[in-house]
């Protein structure tokens, strides 16, 4: 049997969450290919810690180097197979695109991107026969909180009929989209009965986010979420809430997601009969 070796290509440098993984991995057990996928517009170079260099891969030097990465794979020598597995945390604009590219050539991945078109983006991966773990939020243990909403909502259907909901969320200015966590467990509140009340609240200036007890060294990169519900007559008050400070928790997060998915690299569905296979947070917390 060969063994498998994992070439993890990071997209999306030079952004934080990006960059944050690459310093992360660079310092582990997985080989780091030195190349990224990013947007138009960058430096050839970037840095990583200062010390180690990844070439800039622009939109339209993609697919010559997905191309480059799958003759690795073709060259693999006897009882080693190559494999490139890519993570994802580029704009939220080129997720479609991105994701689609790594079906065409039959790349895993982790995507912690949010927005962008979920609906096709599962499909793509579907029809492809490609595997891949896609969660807007990677931080473990508010997916922990997500599970536990999802169960409730399964087990007890309209058990708070009538009650009605109030999200605020809170994260660095640089965040256009809203939360995708958010939009996730305003269904789980849903599914219990629970109606929306107006629009999601976003907050991103600073000074209001200071207002609410973010601390200052956080504001570049949070997130606080609180989850408001009452009953009809107002005399019943639920709130649910989690607040993430730094971008830390979802490294790690992330970190258990790609472990997860080498894991189930020889597991890959069939291409031709376009079976995919797409994992969230919850698969990966479960180990299955």
């Amino acid at each position: 049997m060969e063994e498998v070796m994992p070439n993890i290509l990071i997209s999306g440098l030079p952004g934080k969450m990006a960059t944050l993984v690459a310093e992360r991995l660079i310092n582990g057990t997985y080989h780091v290919i030195r190349d990224s996928l990013t947007g138009p517009n960058q430096s050839d170079i970037f840095a990583v810690n200062g010390l180690s260099n990844f070439a800039l891969r622009a939109p339209e030097e993609h697919e010559d180097l997905l191309s480059e990465l799958k003759e690795l794979e073709h060259n693999s020598v006897e009882g080693l197979e190559y494999r490139t597995v890519a993570i994802d945390f580029s704009q939220l604009d080129a997720a479609n695109r991105n994701a689609k590219l790594f079906c065409k050539y039959e790349i895993p991945f982790v995507m912690g991107t949010t927005g962008g078109d979920r609906e096709d983006l599962m499909r793509v991966v579907m029809e492809s026969g490609n595997t891949a773990v896609i969660a807007p939020n990677m931080a473990h243990p508010v997916v922990l909180m997500q599970t536990m909403l999802e169960q409730m909502a399964r087990e007890s259907p309209n058990a708070l009929e009538g009650y009605t909901l109030r999200v605020v969320e809170s994260h660095q200015a640089g965040k256009k989209d809203t939360s995708g966590t958010a939009k996730a467990m305003v269904n789980y509140f849903r599914d219990l009965g629970v109606v929306l009340r107006g629009d999601i609240i976003k907050v991103r200036n600073p000074g209001d986010q200071l207002d609410m007890g973010v601390p200052s060294k956080d504001l570049g990169g949070h997130g606080w979420h609180t989850y408001t519900v009452r009953s009809p007559d107002g005399n019943v008050l639920l709130e649910f809430r989690h607040n993430v400070n730094g971008r830390q928790p979802y490294v790690d997060g992330t970190m258990k997601a790609l472990d997860f998915l080498v894991g189930k690299l020889d597991e890959t569905p069939s291409r031709e009969r376009g079976e995919g296979k797409v994992y969230t947070m919850m698969d990966v917390l479960r180990g299955k």
